[in-house]
């Protein structure tokens, strides 16, 4: 299965409780934090609701 590799480029600060609340379910909590999530359609909504703060890779 294939996975993204996600990176939070930006600071939540000033985002809104929700925006906040998804990074820190994706395990992003400082700039700079990598994680690797399954590529799933969760997942890719998590990263659609936050793409102004994150990028992101898609690995094998």
């Amino acid at each position: 299965m294939a996975n993204i590799k996600i990176t939070l480029v930006k600071s939540t600060a000033g985002c809104l409780k929700d925006q906040i609340a998804t990074a820190e379910a994706l395990g992003l909590h400082k700039i700079g934090s990598v994680t690797i999530q399954p590529d799933n359609a969760a997942t890719r909504g998590k990263i659609k609701k936050i793409c102004h703060l994150v990028s992101w890779t898609e690995e094998n």
